[in-house]
């Protein structure tokens, strides 16, 4: 019986998912009329433009006439779903206007949409179509003018919201005077390459690399804005395989952001205007707010420009008013078929918010967040130079200042223990500011939070097992020894690895690939320093002992007591010879400099 009842339930949420599918092949889209989006959930239209047109064979009507209606495509191009609607010219948020009649039953249906029966029309199947026609009549009430809008879908990620058609003007009333918000006009090649020439004089400029030329350098991300009348005009640049984008957003996050597009569509540019709510990609608006729209490709890259009013009337609630405060996020990425992939990189974000129609500015920006600097610079400090000089004072200066303490431990247990507690400090703070950052767990991190964790619960560890360490004459104490040998030996490889990984994130991009050699050169130089310093230890580096004859030479010259000589030999086993401290004041100089130079290249990420 339970069984049974299970395969009800199964059976009824299989029904339920055949007919939502089967809904979107059969044209049946009634819940569509008034937004005309398709309910393909995770997806959001094409910003770029539709390869169809819309033709009517009147431009001038009266009330009851017949008009066709036609929607074709253009050459190699086809279309699986469809739904036209008209609509009042002057209000397209308003309800379906006249009715429509088949011409072919085959491959189109009436719909019922605004309590008006056959005020819409829509596929029948998603077979593959390069034309359909229909029929409208003109009703009685019409409005001075008519605009016929159009949804277009090719596949089911791949669609076109309020595609704008021509508009009809009733007989005996003037036409339009402007074009309705739906209706722009193509937008046009340019025929030149933006410049830098005026910002921050006339116009204000975001720039990647900083006082870049998009005229001359091909490589340089170039955002600019000034206020032209009632209105802002933009210039977008940089080298993308897809688009390049910037957005308006109230806080250094991405998410609730205004967001303007450039698409790179085969040998010519959309622009469009779009919304992000969250880490999500951006949807596009379904109405165009941009006039004076225009391109360039070349070399590489994309460039546009456009107006936009400083104040938006309703409903388009997602543009922001220009006369606002906001910072300025700057990306670029890939896309097919006209849909956005993540960006390639970290976006470039202004270094502080800017009043869009305020005076002219030539800004900075960064790509990599402050917490994220901060965080790779204490691990660099942390497991690059901490640690290593820790390692190596601990493995071969044990011998060095017998007599000499510091409260009440040997000199080299000191300098060691003090730099493995402050590697601990700084690999804890580090740890935490990319969750801070994140606001949790980063899924898109890779391997590198996973080397991370590992990390810092190895240099947990060491600490703890070093305060419960067995008394030096203990017979456990060679099991200590190697244990917390051995685990200190894999935090620092698994750091070395993390780091490596780190320079690498969208977050913190570094300039590949000389930081890339710059971090491998910093842990050679740790390898040979321990290296010379093991050779030395063991007696096989003849430079060492020349070093220790040396010594006792100068001991010598103090004394002629051949006892006291022997006696000064002897303690020269116990004490540091000048060679070891010369390869270790060597080593931190260039560890310091490979260390300052990273730092460096981090704060101008």
């Amino acid at each position: 019986m339970e069984v049974s009842v299970k395969m009800k339930v199964l059976l009824f949420l299989f029904v339920v998912c055949i007919k939502s599918v089967a809904s979107y092949s059969n044209g049946k889209v009634k819940e569509a009329c008034q937004d005309m989006m398709p309910g393909h959930h995770h997806h959001s239209p094409s910003p770029t433009s539709p390869p169809y047109n819309i033709a009517a064979d009147k431009s001038i009507f009266s009330p009851g006439d017949q008009i066709k209606v036609t929607l074709s495509a253009e050459s190699n191009a086809y279309f699986a779903g469809f739904l036209i609607e008209a609509r009042d010219a002057a209000n397209l948020e308003g309800g379906s206007v006249g009715t429509f009649s088949l011409l072919d039953s085959t491959i189109s249906q009436l719909l019922t949409c605004h309590h008006r029966e056959g005020s819409a029309v829509s596929h029948t199947s998603d077979r593959h179509k390069t034309e359909v026609q229909v029929i409208w009549t003109a009703p009685k009430d019409s409005p001075p003018s008519v605009q016929f809008l159009v949804t277009v879908l090719q596949k089911f990620e791949l669609f076109w919201v309020k595609v704008p058609g021509p508009v009809l003007s009733l007989n005996g009333t003037s036409p339009p005077t402007s074009l309705s918000p739906q209706t722009t006009t193509a937008p046009t090649p340019l025929p030149h390459p933006f410049t830098s020439e005026g910002c921050g004089i006339r116009k204000t400029c975001l720039r990647d690399p900083e006082g870049c030329n998009p005229e001359n350098d091909t490589l340089c991300y170039f955002l600019s804005f000034r206020k032209v009348e009632q209105g802002v005009k933009f210039e977008l640049s940089g080298p993308a395989s897809g688009y390049v984008s910037f957005a308006l957003s109230t806080d250094k996050w991405m998410g609730n952001d205004d967001v303007y597009l450039c698409i790179s569509d085969t040998n010519r540019v959309s622009i469009s205007a779009a919304y992000v709510e969250g880490r999500t990609h951006p949807v596009t608006a379904s109405e165009n707010v941009l006039r004076e729209t225009a391109w360039r490709l070349a070399d590489g890259v994309i460039q546009c420009s456009f107006h936009r009013d400083i104040h938006i009337p309703t409903p388009n609630q997602d543009r922001f008013d220009l006369d606002q405060m906001y910072y300025l996020f700057l990306a670029h990425g890939r896309a097919d078929n006209g849909r956005t992939h993540r960006h390639d990189r970290q976006p470039l974000i202004s270094a502080k918010q800017v009043v869009i129609t305020g005076p002219p500015e030539d800004l900075s920006g960064s790509r990599a967040p402050l917490l994220i600097k901060f965080h790779a610079a204490f691990m660099l400090i942390g497991w690059m130079t901490t640690v290593s000089t820790g390692v190596i004072i601990a493995r071969y200066f044990k011998p060095d200042w017998p007599e000499t303490t510091v409260c009440g431990q040997r000199v080299w247990f000191q300098f060691h223990r003090g730099l493995m507690l402050l590697t601990v400090l700084l690999t804890f703070i580090g740890f935490i500011l990319p969750f801070v950052y994140r606001r949790g767990w980063s899924k898109r991190a890779g391997s590198h939070p996973y080397f991370g964790c590992t990390v810092m619960a190895l240099a947990v560890i060491q600490p703890i097992m070093a305060l419960f360490r067995p008394a030096p004459d203990s017979s456990r104490r060679y099991i200590f020894n190697w244990v917390h040998l051995g685990t200190g030996t894999i935090a620092q490889v698994f750091a070395v690895v993390a780091i490596f990984l780190g320079i690498h994130q969208q977050a913190l991009l570094l300039p590949a690939p000389w930081t890339t050699g710059l971090l491998a050169a910093c842990v050679v130089w740790f390898v040979l320093a321990d290296l010379a310093l093991e050779v030395h230890r063991r007696g096989l580096f003849p430079i060492g002992q020349f070093f220790r004859n040396f010594e006792v030479y100068t001991e010598n010259l103090q004394t002629e007591d051949k006892e006291g000589i022997l006696f000064v030999q002897s303690q020269n086993e116990s004490k540091g010879s000048s060679f070891k401290k010369i390869v270790l004041a060597v080593y931190l100089c260039g560890n310091l400099g490979f260390l300052a130079l990273l730092l460096a290249t981090i704060s101008k990420v």
